[in-house]
């Protein structure tokens, strides 16, 4: 089994990369968090790989961190989500806020990501909110902070304005590191700034 990748993107399509590993190029299939991270064509990537193999082909999925690997895996031994609903599911979500979401219960912003509905949801919750206090990652991204409603409300707002959930979340957290106040509107303002560069 493939474990890990590194080598040159050779073409980047949405949710797909070809890594071009001494002459052989290999498909793995990406959540969009991996796929924003990693640069663009010609660029260096090292990749840690799933290999998914079933009746009729064998699937490459990577990752860019040991969080987004662990999640993914935790998610497909679930009956019911496969290999592709996994990948929505962490592209639709960062893996620190799904992580939250799980311990939470909040089936609200589970439900919000595409393709996952109610039961499938409670499902999650059910199978993994043992299993994610075991992830390998860095307890501060994951534990709930002090500014998390605000920061729904904005993430919130950001959706109602037609932006992506996963870039929405990347500038908000930006934006909470630039800002001293945890306040509606100032925050909106910062993000609205750094989405329209």
């Amino acid at each position: 089994m493939i474990a890990n990748l590194a080598g040159t993107i050779l073409d980047k399509q949405l949710q797909r990369l070809t890594i071009d590993v001494g002459g052989v190029g290999y498909d793995v299939h990406v959540p969009l968090s991996t796929f924003y991270s990693v640069g663009d064509v010609g660029a260096k990537v090292a990749l840690r790989i799933h290999t998914h193999v079933s009746d009729d082909a064998i699937r490459l999925f990577g990752f860019s961190t040991p969080l987004e690997q662990q999640l993914f895996e935790r998610l497909i031994s679930i009956s019911g989500i496969g290999p592709k609903l996994a990948l929505a599911v962490l592209s639709g979500i960062e893996p620190a806020d799904l992580v939250r979401a799980i311990r939470g219960s909040d089936y609200g912003r589970l439900t919000s990501i595409p393709g996952v509905g109610r039961k499938t949801a409670e499902r999650i919750v059910i199978e993994l909110k043992d299993r994610v206090n075991k992830l390998t990652t860095d307890a501060a991204d994951i534990t709930a902070a002090p500014g998390d409603d605000v920061r729904d409300d904005v993430l919130s707002a950001l959706a109602n304005l037609g932006y992506q959930r996963a870039a929405a979340e990347k500038a908000v957290d930006r934006a909470l590191g630039k800002v001293a106040t945890r306040e509606f509107e100032p925050l909106l303002r910062e993000v609205l700034k750094a989405l329209v560069r």
